[in-house]
């Protein structure tokens, strides 16, 4: 039986299913659109040339030939497994999910940094986000947004969303306050100092918080799958359902890879230049 809490908690879903219905099909469709797009845009590179992109992408952020070549043999063995088109369905939903944080989270955290109070009451609701089970998540989402490759973004949006808030908040409070006393005594705005000062030097602790967005994204793939996000959570879902060792282990194994890649891509951006 429902307590109080679960009670007030269904009456707050319903309200704003029913006022706000309507911004969150424009919103479901928007979103829908762009995921569309990019994985479309990744279907439309032939899947050798786009091997030899990401390969190529690998060897600059990294300066590793060792490890370029485990890129591409990577990818090599994902196309091998016939898993191409579900990785890239996979990739498209992770980098669009981590675009979307990216573009909420780093103005809040922004917004924290020049601002205790305002951490504090959004560290709270940081935590919750991070503590509450993952498919907690996936009940409201699929009730404002049905089920498809929308919600489970969305889904996944909310996972990831807190790294990216936290650490650049943390990136722009260590920035040196020399620097920022320098660009004061030049009459730097609030906006040129944060442009030029703050955010530069704060880059490599905003970029490690992209990367772990990144990876948390990741880790929602096969939870996302349950309200029918596509890609290869499906087949590791499908795989459990009917206990077939086989497919839920290329599955996983190709979700494993396309971390470790996007992982190492990602940490070989974050160092700060020489």
């Amino acid at each position: 039986m429902t307590g109080p809490i679960g009670e007030a908690a269904v009456e707050l879903v319903d309200l704003i299913d029913e006022n706000l219905g309507w911004f969150l099909d424009g919103l479901s469709d928007t979103l829908g659109w762009f995921l569309g797009y990019v994985s479309k845009a990744l279907m439309a590179i032939p899947a050798p040339l786009l091997i030899a992109l990401i390969t190529v992408l690998a060897f600059v952020a990294t300066r590793r030939l060792l490890l370029t070549g485990g890129v591409a043999a990577a990818l090599a063995l994902i196309h091998s497994m016939g898993l191409w088109q579900l990785a890239m369905d996979t990739v498209s939903l992770v980098l669009t999910a981590t675009l979307v944080a990216v573009i909420i989270g780093m103005p809040i955290g922004i917004a924290c940094s020049r601002s205790d109070r305002l951490f504090a009451a959004v560290k709270v609701l940081l935590d919750f986000m991070q503590t509450m089970p993952s498919f907690v998540y996936l009940i409201p989402v699929a009730i404002f947004f049905g089920l498809g490759n929308v919600p489970g973004m969305i889904a996944t949006v909310v996972f990831a969303l807190p790294p990216i808030v936290r650490l650049t908040n943390l990136g722009i409070r260590q920035v040196p306050r020399d620097m920022k006393e320098v660009a004061d005594s030049f009459g730097s705005t609030p906006f040129q100092k944060l442009l030029h000062i703050e955010l530069p030097l704060a880059m490599p602790t905003i970029r490690a918080g992209i990367n772990q967005c990144i990876m948390l994204s990741l880790s929602m793939v096969v939870i996302a799958s349950m309200i029918g996000a596509r890609g290869l959570g499906g087949n590791v879902l499908r795989a459990i359902n009917t206990v077939d060792i086989g497919l839920g282990f290329e599955a996983g194994l190709a979700v494993v890879l396309i971390a470790i890649i996007l992982d190492r891509i990602t940490q070989g951006t974050a160092r700060p230049s020489k």
